[in-house]
């Protein structure tokens, strides 16, 4: 069935079946706005978009996979923040022409993404357009920590990756030309997976500065740099190429560091630390904050791509 045959209202009850409420959650789907505990007192809030043909493709992955990676989009950047996500609002708007079957695993998708956190998806809204769109919105809790900004990091501080970087990337190329195979990198692309506890473990540890990796680890400490007026060098044999990523660069022809460096949509965590901090297990050092401006790969600038720009 479409979901011109269910129609609007008769879509809205079979996705909010499909929902549960997290603890955070005092009143949910349902009512005109949902009411959400927030114990800190303050709310961390983010939002993203993705829209059918620019951020993903139905004939690269199902509806339950666009749903992880639109719910971890935004979820992340509430980690990023040192926070703890607590509730997602999701809109949606649909060609006719899709059936509800997506549709129904699409928020499935949605809520098992924000159930890894202890969140829920607390309601949204729904439209028809010739152009598949997700908006999601993200809220969080600070647990009474200060926000980890972009414009803490200091000449001397660590800087620390959280996650990997690069797979989705990959994932995509391999899409692009064709294939469906090194399944790790396809998967990476159609369901990220965030080390969003890392965000705010890094927070009790004192991280200066932190963000989300979404554009490409270059281009987001980029972000970093310029808000922080520093420089930012990173350690090229930081970074480990798996053998599978090394095989699909050397078939493709691609340089593998491009997707590390320069590939978005893993979402992982990018963070700098004081010198003196000990890092966990979860945060490995990859380069370290310099005099000067922007970022550079072993003291040069790094000649490939930096990372995803939407208008260029």
């Amino acid at each position: 069935m479409s979901v011109s045959g269910t129609g609007e209202f008769g879509l809205i009850d079979r996705v909010t079946a499909r929902l549960t409420s997290g603890p955070t959650c005092l009143l949910g789907p349902g009512d005109d706005a949902a009411v959400i505990r927030s114990p800190d007192g303050r709310v961390v809030a983010s939002t993203d978009v993705l829209v059918e043909g620019r951020h993903f493709r139905r004939d690269w992955s199902a509806g339950a996979d666009i749903g992880h990676r639109a719910a971890a989009a935004n979820l992340a950047d509430i980690a990023a923040m040192g926070a703890v996500p607590t509730a997602l609002l999701v809109a949606l708007c649909i060609p006719p022409d899709v059936t509800v079957d997506w549709v129904e695993a699409l928020t499935d998708g949605l809520a098992a993404e924000a159930a890894l956190v202890g969140a829920s998806v607390v309601g949204g809204d729904m439209s028809a357009s010739p152009t598949l769109t997700i908006a999601v919105t993200a809220l969080g809790d600070l647990g009474g920590r200060a926000p980890v900004v972009r414009t803490g990091a200091r000449v001397g501080d660590l800087v620390a990756l959280a996650g990997r970087t690069g797979y989705a990337a990959a994932g995509y190329t391999v899409l692009s030309r064709g294939f469906r195979t090194p399944k790790l990198l396809v998967e990476a692309f159609r369901r990220p997976e965030v080390p969003y506890l890392a965000g705010p473990h890094a927070a009790r540890l004192g991280a200066t500065s932190m963000i989300d990796v979404s554009d490409g680890l270059i281009a987001d400490l980029g972000h970093v740099a310029t808000a922080s007026g520093v420089g930012i060098d990173l350690h090229r044999d930081a970074f480990e190429v798996p053998r599978q990523m090394r095989d699909a660069a050397q078939a493709l022809g691609v340089d593998p560091y491009t997707w590390i460096l320069g590939g978005g949509d893993d979402h992982a965590l990018a963070a700098t630390f004081p010198r003196a901090v000990a890092l966990p297990a979860e945060w490995r050092p990859v380069g370290r904050v310099v005099e000067g401006a922007g970022v550079t790969v072993d003291g040069r600038p790094f000649d490939g791509p930096a990372g995803w720009d939407h208008f260029r």
